[in-house]
């Protein structure tokens, strides 16, 4: 048992001494940081890291802060942290950590400041959260003279705010996405319209101006505008409305629209990040051939309550915030590539990047290094495969990765950036955008740390140094010395990385808030799990401590990562990892069987693919498609079908002899189980199924309409209970692996077909060749006649039923599965009916089924805090004995920090309202909210009619492979 756990809490690829205190070099000892008393504001799994850092460190005075949604209640603790951190003078409470408003924001901040300083902490810590890269919080801290372990308050401005950066990005030379970066200035001017009422404006509020600003006539009126807005702000007091914010912000993207047909647009507003505070407009839009003015006029309506949305989830509601939006084109069919970087203020470096792409909601699920090395090895190999449109592809992504890593240095440079930072772009094909920078550690951070390591060298003796494997000890490091740190060399680590999301969502990745994990597996060698503490087990007992995942905070869990010497390896890695990960727990959902099918369905394409920001959401249109056709096929029916096949069969060829049909029926009956079991799991969960089928794909073809075999199905069979991690174990419950008696059949059979293919010289992807041999009456390869009769008989029995496992094949290709595919230069092919939004709503259904519901009664599509209205002042959605429309929304629901409207699906009257409480009163999935008279009445399906589909399709199928 203690060698496993130290693949969780002394694991050697993100645990060591880090002490430069106990250096044997005085240069290096000069800078420890021993010294250093951190109080970390943040949770997640960032926050145990920095406490594991800060105490390898040597550092033995740090605190964290919690808020009141931070439960201290041992056994179900939201924070784990506490089983780590036992001394609780050094944990510190505050009703949460950013506040609702701008006042309680302030009031939260000076509350920090002075925990920070009545406990004897001299810095502050913040990970990847929103206060990380709030430029008043770090400008409070530094003027309470503290130190802030990230970017100081003056690079929070010039790079932080998405505005401002876009204008730094400019300055310095980086091409920046289309589109406003001011329409907060234009709102302005839009209400004030010359530069003559812009100054009496100023008069008017007594905003404190630039008097050179306000003299000089040359200036843009959209300048001057945004001159006075940045005075507001300071004074606290609002110059426009978020009314009319909307209505300029609608006029900017009908233009838009206009300026770029087929095309989307996001709006951003500048504090979010982390996929927040963001929203996708035009849908409608895209495959309209030719959209009028009408289209657009409707499309562009949308954009007022997406502007409301956006402020509010970052909280720029109030009076004196700034509530500027970017307004950019959504480049479609693009990739999500970032840059990272660390600098002192004088120097910046870059640490190649990490491919984003793999993303839903603007939330990312799956990241993967991109280094120059690890690109350079991919082309040579690439070439000595004869694959040149792949080694073109990828020699286009080194050029751009280059370049991105050079412009990200240069703009690292000119902001003056003094810590770890992310340069965030967009890649299209040969060219890339800067997309904005995110002042703060990244969640995916550890990907980079995987691939490299920083050296920092005595500049007086090149054979004087140390090596920093962890970003967040680079920035304590750097708020601890700043411009004594030499610039330092980055050091090729591992080749490769990849990162998976663990989050607390449901089939189609929708949040699921409130589950209770009873049970997690021990990590794997080579695992590395950031969990914050879950894993940590009870000191008394050695027993794993329930966890109940909250719905107060986001979804996820735990960053599940790997590394390998090539993106192959490090995928089949983490293949690895998932497989042998058990969850287990009350109403508990994860996107653990998602990730483990798209990781494989990429190990049986090609893991170099270039999938782009809208794969994933098309990818589970599909899975859900494999799913609804799974739904119909019947294996009880099928297994009975095809012992009626052979029972015609075995009487044809021996009419004389019933012993031969009873002995094939006991056969049969023998493999049922075998066959069965596994084929069930995949038929009941259709991401496994997704991944399996790509994993599988060239072990059969189909000859018309029949499927032919290439590899043998008993050994994909074998290769199934080893994906499903059902390989026969004795220490395991017999319900979780490959029962005893199939296990020997298993084996007995493969050893069978081995000896077989090595007296015939053939590989293991020519069964086809093997089964016609097999054929001959004459014996074949030097045996004897009897003994070639009894191999007969033998291949007979081990194949007979293996028919059935075929039948997942004519699932796929029943719905056209693998049209869906990484083509030969690493575009990946996703066809057009996917992207349709009203096959994507339906299948999201198929994949997590919405609650039993009555039909007068419409209720909670997931559990949240509930919102009828779009914010404070706005009018509510609805009222009893009002008529809605199909798409209409009908309130808001707040899960995992993510505001989500929830529209009609389809249209009648309210009734009755039956939801209680005020605004943000928690609801719970399945509960009913209002009393309702649908305009339709539904038709219940009749469960005779869906066998009856069931047996006929299941028979359809079977034609295939009979």
């Amino acid at each position: 048992m203690a060698a496993t756990d130290n693949y969780y809490s002394t694991n050697p690829l993100v645990h060591r001494d880090r002490r430069l205190g106990k250096s044997s070099s005085e240069w290096a000892r000069s800078f420890a940081c021993e010294d250093l008393k951190p109080l970390i504001v943040c949770r997640g799994p960032i926050r145990k890291e920095a406490m594991d850092v800060f105490e390898e460190m040597g550092m033995t005075h740090y605190g964290i802060l919690l808020s009141e949604k931070d439960s201290i209640v041992y056994p179900n603790a939201l924070a784990p942290e506490l089983r780590q951190l036992a001394d609780n003078r050094r944990v510190h409470r505050v009703p949460d950590y950013s506040g609702a408003s701008k006042e309680e924001r302030v009031e939260r901040m000076n509350q920090i400041v002075q925990i920070a300083k009545d406990n004897g902490y001299d810095s502050i810590f913040a990970g990847y959260g929103f206060m990380a890269e709030d430029e008043e919080f770090v400008a409070t801290i530094e003027k309470a003279g503290l130190k802030f372990i990230g970017p100081n308050s003056v690079t929070q401005a010039r790079a932080g705010k998405k505005d401002e950066a876009k204008r730094t990005a400019l300055e310095v030379r980086v091409s920046v996405t289309p589109g406003i970066n001011n329409v907060t200035a234009r709102t302005l001017v839009a209400k004030h319209k010359t530069r003559k009422q812009l100054l009496a404006l100023v008069e008017a509020e007594g905003l404190a101006c630039d008097k050179k600003v306000l003299a000089d006539e040359k200036l843009p009126l959209e300048d001057l505008a945004d001159h006075v807005l940045m005075a507001s702000y300071a004074k606290g007091i609002d110059l426009y409305s978020i009314d009319e914010l909307g209505a300029q912000v609608q006029r900017e993207v009908a233009e838009m629209f206009q300026k770029y047909p087929n095309s989307r647009v996001r709006l951003k507003a500048i504090g979010g990040g982390g996929g927040k505070g963001q929203r996708i407009l035009g849908g409608s839009l895209l495959a309209a051939k030719n959209p009028d003015a009408q289209a657009i006029a409707e499309a562009a309506a949308e954009a007022p309550g997406l502007v409301r949305e956006v402020l509010n989830e970052v909280k720029a509601t109030g009076v004196g915030d700034n509530k500027n939006v970017l307004i950019e084109l959504n480049i479609e069919q693009t990739r999500h590539n970032e840059i990272q970087l660390l600098g002192n203020g004088k120097w910046c470096i870059s640490l190649g990047g990490r491919d984003c792409s793999l993303q839903m909601h603007e939330q990312k699920l799956l990241e993967v290094s991109v280094t120059q090395e690890g690109l350079a090895a991919a082309i040579v190999r690439a070439q000595a495969a004869g694959r040149k449109e792949e080694a073109t592809a990828l020699a286009t992504d080194l050029e751009i990765l280059k370049r991105m890593e050079s412009d990200a240095s240069r703009f690292g440079e000119a902001v003056g950036l003094d810590s770890a930072s992310t340069f965030e772009c967009i890649v299209d094909r040969d060219r890339y955008y800067f997309m904005e920078v995110n002042t703060r550690i990244q969640v995916e951070h550890r990907v980079t740390e995987l691939c490299y390591s920083l050296r920092f060298t005595n500049p007086a003796d090149k054979d004087d140094f140390f090596v920093v494997e962890s970003l967040v000890e680079a920035m304590a490091l750097l708020a601890r010395h700043k411009e004594r740190l030499p610039k330092p060399e980055r050091i090729p680590r591992f080749a490769a990385a990849v990162e998976a999301r663990l989050n607390a969502t449901d089939a189609s990745l929708a949040p699921h808030a409130g589950g209770l994990i009873r049970f997690w597996s021990k990590p794997i060698d080579g695992e590395i799990r950031d969990d914050q503490g879950i894993s940590l087990e009870n000191p008394d007992t050695g027993m794993f401590i329930p966890y109940r995942v909250a719905g107060a905070y986001d979804s996820n869990i735990a960053l599940l990562l790997t590394k390998g010497e090539d993106r192959q390896q490090s995928y089949e890695h983490l293949s690895r990892v998932l497989a042998k990960t058990s969850l287990r727990g009350i109403n508990l959902a994860t996107n653990l069987q998602f990730h483990y099918g798209l990781v494989n369905w990429f190990i049986g394409q090609n893991v170099m693919a270039k999938p782009t920001t809208r794969f994933v959401v098309p990818y589970l249109a599909l899975v859900g498609k494999l799913k609804d056709a799974a739904n119909k096929l019947d294996p009880a029916t099928a297994f009975v079908e095809m012992k009626k096949h052979y029972s015609k069969r075995i009487a044809a060829e021996s009419p004389d002899d019933p012993s031969v049909a009873k002995a094939m029926n006991e056969v049969l009956d023998r493999k049922a189980t075998l066959l069965t079991r596994p084929m069930d799991r995949l038929i009941e969960d259709p991401h496994l199924f997704a991944g399996w089928l790509s994993l599988n794909r060239k072990n059969y073809r189909l000859d018309g309409k029949r499927l032919v075999w290439i590899r043998n199905p008993l050994g994909v069979l074998n290769d199934t209970y080893e994906y499903l991690d059902m390989a026969f174990d004795p220490k395991k419950p017999a319900a979780e692996v490959i029962w005893e008696h199939d296990h020997e059949l298993l084996k007995k059979s493969i050893r069978f077909y081995v000896e077989l293919r090595r007296v015939f010289g053939l590989r293991k992807e020519e069964f086809y060749k093997l089964n016609d041999i097999l054929k001959s009456e004459a014996p074949q390869g030097g045996y004897d006649a009897d003994t070639w009769q009894r191999i007969r008989a033998a291949h007979l029995g081990y194949e007979a039923g293996n028919e059935l496992l075929g039948l997942l094949f004519m699932i796929a290709e029943g719905i056209d599965f693998f049209a869906f595919r990484v083509e030969d230069n690493l575009d990946v092919a996703i066809p057009a009916y996917l992207h349709d939004p009203d096959l994507q709503a339906r299948m999201r259904k198929v994949l997590a089924p919405p609650p039993a519901t009555r039909a007068d009664e419409i209720v909670a599509v997931c559990g949240g805090m509930y919102y009828g209205q779009e914010a404070p002042g706005r009018p509510r959605f609805v009222a009893e004995g009002m008529h809605f429309e199909k798409g209409q929304p009908l309130y808001i629901v707040e899960v995992m920090k993510m505001f989500n409207t929830v529209r009609a699906p389809f249209s009648g009257t309210i009734d009755k309202i039956l939801i209680t409480g005020g605004e943000g009163t928690i609801v719970q999935k399945g509960q009913p909210l209002f009393k309702i008279t649908p305009d339709e009445k539904f038709v219940e399906v009749d469960p005779r009619e869906v066998e009856r589909e069931r047996r006929a399709t299941t028979v359809e199928y079977l034609k295939a492979v009979l």
